[in-house]
C-alpha cells in the first residue's frame, strides 16, 4: 500500500538566527556570554565578556560584541573593537590588546553571519582594515584575507610532579631557575598593581617600549578577580620582577612580565616562571602558555630555551580602504630611532607619555 508524501513526519525548519549586541552595561547577558565561551572549543580567554568592560573604561575605543543566538540559546560570539589613531591607522579588529580573538562557534551558519557582519561594519566605519587574531587561520585560500607570519605563541603540557617539570626544562635553562633558587627568590601574590607596575613599567622602559597606564592592570585585576593573578619576586624585602597572568581551564598564561635590573644578577625572570609553574600546576593546571612573541626576538629565544616550541598564530587581515597590511611593531626600521630616543626619557616622563601611544596600538 503506497503513503501519500503529506502524511510522512516533515523536519521541522531550521530556526533562525539573530545577531545581537552585548549592552554597554553588564548585564545577565554577559554571563550567558561567558558561559558559551567557557563550553565552546574555539574560544579563549580573550574572548570573555569583561574585555568589552576594559576596552571601555580603560581606552574609550568603541566595541562590539556580537552574539549569534539559536532558539534562544548562543552559539556564536565575535569581540570587536575599533581602533582609530592619526599615527598607527584605523582598523576593526577581535581583538585589540588581546593575543587572540576572532570567531568562536558551535554553528556555521552563525560563524558565516558574524564573518559577514564584521565586514559590512569595518565598511560602514571606513576603517583601512579589519583584523582577526586566531590561533589558526580561519580562511585558509581566501585571497581576500591576507596573513603576516610575524608572531607564535608558547604552549606546553605541564605535570602535577615539580620533579618531572624541572627536568622537562632544558640544562642550560633549568642552571638558571637553580640560580634563582640558590639566590633565596620567593614568590609572593598581591591584590593590588602597585609593586608588579613598578618591575612592569621598569622593565618595558628598558626595552624602548612605551608603558600602558596603571589603570588598565588595575581594571584587569578587578574585572577578572582570582581568574588573574598578581605574582610578585623578591629578595628578602627587596622587589625583583612581577608577573600579570591568567588562569582559564587547564591553563596558565603569564600576559604581562618585568623586572627591575637586579633580577640579572639572581636569574629572577628565571626564577619568577618557574614560580608561577609550581603554583600552577599545584593548582591542577596541566598547560603553560607562554604567551605571544614576535620572531627575531629576545622574548623569542627565551622561551625557546625553555623546550617550548613556537606555534605561529593565524592573524589575518582584510584590507578595506587601506592598500598594504599594517607593520606597526617595534622590528619596523622605521620605528628604531623613536626606541632609541624612548630608552633615554626618564622613567616618570615615559610611564606619563606611554599610555597616550599605547592605546592607539591595540
Amino acid at each position: 500500500m503506497s503513503t501519500d508524501l503529506a502524511e510522512l513526519p516533515q523536519a521541522a525548519p531550521t530556526a533562525a538566527i539573530t545577531l545581537r549586541l552585548l549592552p554597554p552595561a553588564v548585564s545577565a547577558d554577559y554571563a550567558r556570554w561567558d558561559a558559551f565561551v567557557q563550553s565552546c572549543p574555539e574560544a579563549t580567554f580573550f574572548h570573555r565578556a569583561g574585555w568589552k568592560t576594559i576596552i571601555d573604561k580603560v581606552y574609550g575605543h568603541r566595541t562590539w560584541f556580537y552574539y549569534a543566538e539559536r532558539n534562544g540559546e548562543i552559539v556564536g560570539v565575535l569581540p570587536l573593537a575599533e581602533v582609530k589613531s592619526r599615527l598607527f591607522g584605523h582598523f576593526l579588529g577581535s581583538l585589540p590588546f588581546c593575543v587572540v580573538g576572532g570567531i568562536a562557534a558551535v554553528d556555521d551558519q552563525a560563524r558565516a553571519l558574524l564573518d559577514a557582519e564584521a565586514e559590512r561594519l569595518a565598511r560602514e566605519l571606513g576603517v583601512g582594515h579589519l583584523e582577526h587574531r586566531y590561533e589558526t587561520s580561519a580562511h585558509p585560500g581566501d585571497p581576500s584575507w591576507h596573513t603576516k607570519e610575524l608572531y607564535v605563541t608558547f604552549r606546553k603540557e605541564i605535570s602535577a610532579d615539580d620533579e618531572e617539570n624541572m627536568n622537562a626544562i632544558p640544562r642550560k635553562q633549568r642552571a638558571m631557575v637553580r640560580k634563582g633558587i640558590k639566590c633565596e627568590l620567593r614568590g609572593e601574590l598581591d591584590q593590588d598593581v602597585d609593586r608588579f607596575f613598578t618591575a612592569y613599567a621598569t622593565s618595558v622602559h628598558r626595552l624602548g617600549t612605551p608603558v600602558f597606564p596603571k589603570k588598565y592592570f588595575k581594571v584587569i585585576k578587578e574585572v577578572f578577580g582570582d581568574e588573574c593573578e598578581i605574582r610578585i619576586i623578591v629578595r628578602g624585602d627587596e622587589l625583583i620582577a612581577g608577573v600579570m597572568s591568567f588562569y582559564w581551564r587547564d591553563e596558565v598564561l603569564p600576559y604581562y612580565g618585568g623586572s627591575l635590573p637586579a633580577a640579572r644578577e639572581c636569574a629572577g625572570n628565571d626564577f619568577m616562571y618557574w614560580n608561577l609553574m609550581q603554583a600552577a600546576a599545584a593548582k591542577g593546571c596541566r598547560s603553560f602558555d607562554f604567551g605571544r612573541s614576535k620572531l627575531g626576538t629576545g622574548a623569542f629565544d627565551f622561551k625557546k630555551n625553555w623546550g617550548f616550541s613556537p606555534t605561529h598564530l593565524g592573524y589575518e587581515y582584510k584590507l578595506i580602504k587601506a592598500t598594504a597590511l599594517p607593520d606597526n611593531n617595534p622590528l619596523n626600521p622605521k620605528y628604531q630611532l623613536f626606541i632609541k630616543m624612548w630608552k633615554r626619557l626618564p622613567l616618570p616622563v615615559a610611564n606619563f607619555l606611554g599610555p597616550f601611544i599605547v592605546r592607539s596600538l591595540g
